[in-house]
């Protein structure tokens, strides 16, 4: 995947994540009614399945979606414990993720039961949602080396992830800042998901001064080619941590 704006910055885009029900509700009912196409993802990416909203029902706190074209495919979009979606409004990229669909009709047809979702993430079409990861406990990106160098794999913390790139932390100042460079088959362990096998491209780097005076490196990373599979996993990372972040400020974490 291609990322037309190159700046991987460390803030937590919040402004992007909408909570408000009613601006929620209101969203997902303008999608169905101009009849835009939402893509589902199930099952990590494996299954992506093209669908449309056929109604918005809050009181009973229900999205009505059209079905999969097959059996088999429902089944598994019905058994499935995490759905992402995806969506484009009036050139604004609309995701959201539900924990599970159920078998419904709708006007006599087959169809599926989602939530509302709590919340959703709104986006300018060349803009990637990305949220800070935990410094208590830091997800890995381990980054092969050349071999002219010594060969061998670099274990560097991630600052923050979106689905077009990472910004990371290379303390020991070991790795090529030049910007274009790519480092292939970088694995980066997502709590939960798996690794994930991706290709970096820099992008950015920056010299940080930290409080004790020591200095650190940040660098902006582009994901390169990213598979959907790939970018499945790492969507749905971005959810868990928006969930948890929410779960915590309510209390509920």
């Amino acid at each position: 995947m291609t990322n037309n704006n190159p700046d991987f910055g460390t803030e937590n885009q919040s402004p992007y994540l909408v909570h408000s029900r009613r601006e929620i509700v209101a969203l997902l009912r303008a999608i169905g009614e101009h009849h835009q196409l939402i893509t589902m993802l199930i099952n990590g990416g494996a299954d992506a399945v093209v669908t449309s909203i056929l109604e918005v029902d809050e009181a009973n706190d229900a999205v009505i979606i059209d079905c999969a074209p097959s059996a088999l495919l429902n089944q598994r979009i019905t058994q499935s414990d995490d759905i992402a979606f995806e969506a484009s409004l009036d050139k604004v990229r609309i995701l959201f993720s539900v924990e599970g669909a159920d078998d419904v009709l709708h006007e006599d047809r087959p169809a599926l039961r989602i939530s509302i979702p709590p919340t959703l993430i709104r986006l300018q079409r060349r803009e990637y949602y990305r949220v800070n990861t935990p410094m208590s406990n830091p997800i890995l990106c381990r980054i092969p080396l050349p071999a002219d160098g010594g060969g061998g794999s670099y274990a560097t913390p991630l600052v923050d992830i979106s689905c077009g790139g990472i910004a990371l932390l290379d303390d020991k100042k070991i790795l090529d800042t030049t910007i274009g460079g790519e480092y292939e088959n970088c694995r980066i362990d997502l709590p939960g998901l798996g690794v994930i096998t991706v290709t970096l491209q820099i992008r950015n780097s920056q010299e940080l001064t930290l409080f004790n005076g020591k200095t650190n490196r940040r660098l902006g990373c582009q994901f390169v080619d990213l598979s959907k599979a790939m970018l499945a996993a790492v969507q749905r990372y971005i959810m868990h941590l928006e969930r948890d972040r929410n779960a915590k400020i309510t209390g509920l974490g």
